[in-house]
C-alpha cells in the first residue's frame, strides 16, 4: 500500500495531497531557529503543553514544571540558533521555507523517564545504560500540516542522523494504528508501526496490545 492511500485510510477529513520527502528540507534543529520551532509546537495542542520533555523528565519533576519551563528547557536542548553547535536533540522539517515538523532523536539515555517506562523493556535484556543506542521518542507536525506523510519523511531522516552521529542502534517505541480503531493524537506523538516499518525499522517486542518496539542495528 502506498503513502497515499494510507493517508486517506487514516484521517476523516477531505483529501489534501502528500507532503513527500523529496519536497522537505530536514535539519539539525540547532540548524533551525527557536521561532520556527515554537511555530512547529503551536500554542492551543499537546505539543504546546509538553514540549517534548514527557521523557527528558523525571515522573516527579514532569508535573512540576511550568510551559514556560518546558519551552526553556527545549530551547537549551536543542541549541536552536546555534549552526555550530555540537549536539542538538532533533530534527526541523521545512516545506519550501516554512517550519512544519519535528522529530526528537538522540542517545537513549538522554530520557529518564524512558529508561523507567516498563513497556520499552518488557521481554527484553538491555542496558539502559548504553549510550550508542539511540531513541526517537517524539514526532509533532505543524497545526495544517498533518496527516500529509510528513512523519514518515522524518522518521527516515533519524536513520541517516543517527548513523551519522556514531550510534550502534537506533529503537522507537510506536503505537499500532489499525483502521476503525481510534487513537488520540497525543498517544500518536511517539508514531505509528508503519512510520518506522517504512523507514527500515524491525519490531523487536510488543510489550502491549498497542505499543511496539522498533529497532535498526546499524553495521560497524
Amino acid at each position: 500500500m502506498g503513502l497515499s492511500e494510507r493517508i486517506q485510510m487514516t484521517t476523516n477529513t477531505p483529501t489534501r495531497e502528500p507532503i513527500t520527502a523529496a519536497q522537505l528540507t530536514i535539519v539539525p534543529a540547532n540548524k533551525a531557529s527557536w521561532a520556527d520551532l515554537q511555530t512547529i509546537f503551536g500554542t492551543a495542542d499537546y505539543p504546546s503543553k509538553c514540549y517534548c520533555q514527557r521523557f527528558k523528565t523525571r515522573d516527579c519533576h514532569w508535573s512540576s514544571m511550568s510551559d514556560r519551563e518546558r519551552q526553556n528547557a527545549l530551547r537549551e536542548q536543542t541549541h536552536c540558533d546555534n549552526p555550530r553547535a555540537r549536539t542538538t536533540t532533533g530534527l526541523v522539517a521545512y516545506l519550501d521555507k516554512d517550519p512544519v515538523g519535528w522529530v526528537a532523536v538522540e542517545p537513549r539515555t538522554a530520557y529518564p523517564r524512558l529508561l523507567r517506562t516498563r513497556t520499552a523493556w518488557s521481554g527484553r535484556q538491555e542496558d539502559k545504560a548504553d549510550d550508542s543506542v539511540w531513541a526517537v521518542t517524539c514526532f509533532v507536525t505543524r497545526k495544517g500540516y498533518r496527516k500529509r506523510g510528513i512523519t514518515y519523511a522524518l522518521a527516515a531522516a533519524t536513520v541517516n542522523f543517527a548513523r551519522e552521529k556514531g550510534a550502534r542502534a537506533l529503537e522507537a517505541y510506536p503505537m499500532i494504528a489499525l483502521p476503525g480503531q481510534e487513537i488520540t493524537w497525543g498517544e500518536l506523538h511517539v508514531g505509528s508501526r508503519q512510520v518506522f516499518a517504512d523507514a527500515g525499522f524491525t519490531e523487536v517486542s510488543h510489550p502491549s496490545p498497542r505499543r511496539v518496539v522498533m529497532r535498526i542495528d546499524f553495521a560497524n
